[in-house]
């Protein structure tokens, strides 16, 4: 969120309150007459927002004092924009209460005792629960996901846990499935968001990708039932979601020089200002402008492997600099020899270039053999928490 500075203006907006306001603030609009010797104000904050300018009716000591006292707990000064807060004014224009949303879970309120304030904030906290998920894919992974009662955010990390086996691009094919359990975060009774996936099933064809979250000494992270991490060396795509538009060639007709010239990367199509993420850990041995892949980021990784980005609109890393997987180093454009918004993806091998839809990632270290048993547990318990399966598939387990 973005913090407002000391200076500037705050729009007062009649929205509702948080829900953990004091009683009287939080009081629907026709309930505000039984306290008639008071006057409520709900809001929330906009760009370029000051405190004093929701208390204009109050006295400069006054707001002084309200900042004063409430700073052991909170200072004011830090205000978000898009947070929702409440005032209440008695007849002579004294702050009575003043609410502050600090964040989903924390509010600040403060309540006028005598000549001073007592500030306190608020906390609540999540109510987890485990809930499960299945569906079949007609078009994508999202509609199926959103299919079955969920939010799209699931669909993200499933696609997140499965990167590295399932380029969710190319791969999907109408009639696969997928399981799944996940931990599911209550906020006053009411879903707010997803926790923890426990476990999940993607089933691709006749291949069926299972993970389960495991806790170790090493950090958690997602395995197969053997032990083996689903986490590898590479990303099977730099993209999320998009498509690929043209494929590794040794012979392609050019689009802009119409010449038959190799074509020895893939190129995924999707909308300018798509991130496009490192394939591997890496150090990034170029980061500009590189004839007509345009702008280009360039990385070296482990075992003579190399992965180059173009066409990019915008470059998101420098030079030198040190990525780890996953991380952003540019957005999807069309610079360069190019028609349309598109990424090229080339990945060289020493020297040479090779398919980046052909090479078999190796895996991380596996599951310490110290925790074997308790990694043996944690799955049994975790895969029973599945649905059943939405339809009979003959599958072959995937490695």
């Amino acid at each position: 969120m973005r913090r407002i500075c000391a200076a500037g203006a705050l729009l007062i907006v009649l929205l509702v309150l948080p829900t953990h306001l004091p009683e009287f603030m939080a009081a629907p609009p026709g309930a505000l007459s039984a306290t008639p010797s008071l006057t409520v104000v709900r809001g929330t904050i906009e760009r370029n927002a000051t405190l004093g300018k929701v208390l204009t009716s109050v006295s400069p000591s006054e707001l002084q004092r309200l900042v004063e006292h409430t700073r052991p707990v909170y200072d004011l000064a830090r205000l978000s924009v898009g947070h929702p807060f409440g005032l209440a004014l008695d007849p002579n224009g004294f702050v009575a209460a003043f609410s502050y949303g600090i964040d989903e879970l924390r509010t600040l309120r403060v309540v006028r005792r005598g000549e001073r304030f007592q500030a306190e904030v608020e906390a609540r906290s999540y109510t987890t629960r485990v809930g499960t998920a299945r569906g079949v894919i007609t078009s994508s992974l999202f509609g199926a996901v959103m299919a079955s009662g969920e939010q799209d955010q699931l669909a993200l990390d499933l696609a997140e846990i499965f990167a590295w086996d399932v380029d969710f691009n190319t791969e999907l094919q109408k009639g696969d499935t997928f399981r799944v359990a996940v931990e599911k975060l209550d906020l006053d009774g009411r879903f707010a968001k997803y926790g923890r996936i426990l476990a999940a099933e993607f089933v691709r064809g006749t291949r069926r990708h299972v993970a389960v979250r495991f806790d170790g000494q090493q950090g958690g992270g997602y395995y197969a039932p053997d032990g083996t991490p689903l986490r590898k060396a590479f990303l099977r795509s730099p993209l999320k979601f998009s498509r690929i538009s043209s494929g590794f060639s040794r012979a392609r007709l050019h689009p802009i020089l119409n010449v038959v010239r190799p074509h020895l990367g893939v190129d995924y199509a999707a909308p300018a200002g798509t991130p496009v993420n490192a394939a591997a850990d890496g150090v990034v041995t170029h980061a500009g402008y590189m004839g007509g892949y345009g702008k280009t980021v360039k990385l070296r990784h482990a075992n003579g492997f190399e992965t180059l980005y173009g066409h990019l609109s915008r470059i998101q890393v420098a030079a030198g600099q040190r990525v780890s997987q996953g991380t952003c180093v540019g957005l999807v454009g069309s610079t360069g020899l190019a028609t349309a918004p598109h990424l090229d993806y080339r990945m060289i091998r020493d020297g040479q270039y090779v398919n980046p839809l052909k090479i078999q990632a190796p895996p991380a270290e596996p599951v310490a053999t110290a925790e074997r048993a308790e990694f043996g547990r944690v799955q049994t318990e975790r895969l029973a928490l599945l649905p059943a399966a939405p339809a009979a598939t003959a599958l072959v387990a995937a490695r």
